[in-house]
């Protein structure tokens, strides 16, 4: 049954779209692969360095973008290479749960990341799992494309994602570690809330939020104002659709990734367009290390997926609209998540000072809502100059987060 709110002709459009560009695109990259090639004298001069990059950059514009790999083969550790593989440990309808298993018999803490749903792979975190390979035995959710999954699978929303959660921590048991990027930290701490609760002997021995929407009351950001200028219905009659015949979750209800790239975009749509700009300079330059960096962002932040619209209506409701969980008020299966009754898993709550997505108190108020945990057990910092993305990728991450990560982790290890 279609329901009246959700718009119907939205992925169509989409796919529209793409069916319209496509001879453009494979016209851009046959033009590529023509200015490229070395027996043609006009490809060396800077009007076929112009025409190449031109085609180039037309062909990435309108390219469509599938599932990157994460692609990690090797960790350092102690200063010797050490082999990394990477396996499926459980697969369920909307995630696998995957191990970078390391090839040494060193002894590190387990680690599960739990990556966002909120549009893109987890492979945004490729640069968070290889800086902590080597001081954690790495697991993390990767969470599935949800037109990929048919209908007959179910639904998944925001208590179905507590559940995961809690299940991933169990198998993974005992001694695990947890940690939230971003839009993860509000079921990841309501798992550990849980159970706390319970006094379940295998609660994580420690969580780590990141830059997450724990209350967004503070310091709210453009995202979390967007969110609370309509009512649910609005978003749901202007974003869910259904997903297409073309794909195995044909007639799913999703938020579809692109509506959110789209968002974000629109958001440092200038930041954007002087990328491009850049990527075309560095191609008619020669300029390769330019030209790689970008492809390489871009080639993950261009790839996206589709999200169960229970799942994000709900996420909508309780985490930006009502904000439930600071609030007390949060439920799960009819059961109350108290927020003060975790008192045995310790807690970290890392946030960037430049973060326009998560602002800067939001990951915090964790630490004021957790009134059980002795401040032995809490720990905050705040990364300077350094944006959402800065919090959990790059430079300043992998030399000055990564050992507070670490050093907590080990210090609640037993």
């Amino acid at each position: 049954m279609v329901s009246r709110f959700e718009n119907t002709s939205l992925y169509q459009l989409h796919e529209m779209h793409h069916a319209v560009v496509a001879p453009l695109n494979l016209m851009a990259e046959a033009g590529k692969a023509f200015y490229r090639s070395p027996l043609l004298p006009f490809n060396y001069t800077q009007a076929g360095r112009q025409a190449a990059a031109a085609s180039e950059l037309i062909e990435r514009i309108t390219h469509k973008y599938g599932k990157p790999e994460f692609g990690i083969i090797h960790t350092e550790i102690n200063g010797k290479q050490v082999a990394v593989t990477q396996k499926t440990i459980d697969t369920r309808p909307f995630c696998r749960l995957l191990h970078f298993e390391r090839d040494t018999k060193i002894h590190s803490p387990k680690l599960l990341i739990v990556a966002p749903m909120s549009g893109h792979h987890a492979t945004l975190l490729r640069g968070t799992v290889e800086a902590l390979l080597p001081f954690a035995d790495v697991y993390i959710t990767d969470w599935l494309d949800a037109r990929e999954v048919p209908v007959f699978a179910g639904t998944f929303d925001l208590e179905d994602y507590v559940t995961y959660v809690i299940d991933f921590v169990r198998m993974l048991a005992p001694d695990v570690h947890l940690m939230a990027v971003c839009q993860p930290s509000v079921p990841v701490f309501a798992a550990a809330a849980l159970m706390n609760a319970a006094k379940d002997p295998l609660s994580p021995r420690s969580m780590t939020l990141i830059g997450g929407p724990i209350d967004t009351r503070e310091a709210p950001t453009k995202v979390n104002l967007s969110a609370k200028e309509h009512p649910g219905v609005w978003f749901e009659s202007r974003v869910i659709t259904r997903v297409p015949f073309n794909y195995p979750g044909f007639m799913r209800r999703v938020y579809p990734g692109f509506v959110q790239l789209a968002s974000f975009i629109s958001m440092n749509l200038e930041r954007h367009i002087d990328s491009h700009l850049q990527f075309f300079d560095h191609l008619v330059e020669g300029d390769g290390d330019g030209a790689a960096a970008h492809k390489k962002f871009y080639d993950e932040y261009l790839s996206v997926v589709d999200l169960p619209a229970e799942f994000y209506l709900q996420t909508l409701d309780v985490v930006f609209q009502r904000h439930l969980l600071p609030k007390g008020e949060m439920t799960y299966k009819g059961e109350t998540i108290d927020p003060a009754a975790i008192n045995k898993t310790a807690m970290l709550c890392l946030e960037g000072e430049l973060d326009d997505i998560s602002g800067v108190g939001q990951t915090r108020a964790a630490m004021d809502i957790t009134k059980g945990l002795s401040a032995s057990k809490k720990k905050y910092h705040m990364e300077p100059n350094v944006g959402h993305y800065g919090i959990f990728n790059g430079r300043k991450f992998r030399n000055n987060v990564v050992p507070i990560i670490s050093e907590f982790m080990k210090e609640h290890e037993k």
